[in-house]
C-alpha cells in the first residue's frame, strides 16, 4: 500500500521503520507518540512510589529505546529533568535551615508538575520537547 504525501513524496509499506514510524522523517507515528507521552506522565509516579518520578520513566525508556527512537530522545530527556529536579530539590531541602528552602521547595514542585504536562502535550504532538533548566545527564 502506497501513501502520496501533498509534498509529492510516495511511501511505501516498505518505507516504514520500526514500530510503523516513517524512515523519511515525516515525523514519530501514533503508537511512538503514546509511549512518549507515557514517558512523560510516568514522572508522576513520583507523587506516589519513592524514586517513582525516576523509575516510571526509566521502565518504559529501557523497554522501548530500541523499538522507537522518539521514546529514546523523549525519554532521555524526561529521566534528565527528573534527575535535575531531584538535585534542585535536594539542594532546596539543605536551604530549608535557611527560611528560602521552603518556597523554594514549592515553587520546583510545581514547575515540575507544570512541566510534565507540558512536555507530555508537547510529545502528544510529536514534537521532541526540551526542559527549561535541564542538565544533560544523559546524552
Amino acid at each position: 500500500m502506497a501513501r502520496i504525501y501533498k509534498n509529492g513524496v510516495i511511501e511505501l509499506e516498505a518505507d516504514r521503520g520500526p514500530g510503523g514510524g516513517s524512515v523519511y522523517g515525516k515525523g514519530p507515528s501514533q503508537e511512538e507518540k503514546n509511549w512518549g507521552v507515557a514517558c512523560h506522565l510516568a514522572a508522576f509516579a513520583g507523587y506516589f512510589i519513592p524514586f517513582g518520578h525516576l523509575l516510571g520513566p526509566f521502565a518504559i525508556w529501557w523497554f522501548k529505546r530500541q523499538q522507537f527512537p522518539f521514546v529514546d530522545d523523549q525519554g532521555r530527556e524526561v529521566l534528565n529533568f527528573q534527575l535535575s529536579i531531584t538535585l534542585y530539590l535536594a539542594i532546596a531541602g539543605l536551604l530549608t535551615f535557611i527560611v528560602i528552602g521552603v518556597p523554594l521547595l514549592v515553587a520546583i514542585s510545581l514547575f515540575n508538575f507544570v512541566m510534565i504536562i507540558v512536555g507530555a502535550v508537547k510529545a502528544r504532538s510529536g514534537e521532541r520537547y526540551r526542559y527549561p533548566l535541564n542538565l544533560r545527564f544523559f546524552k
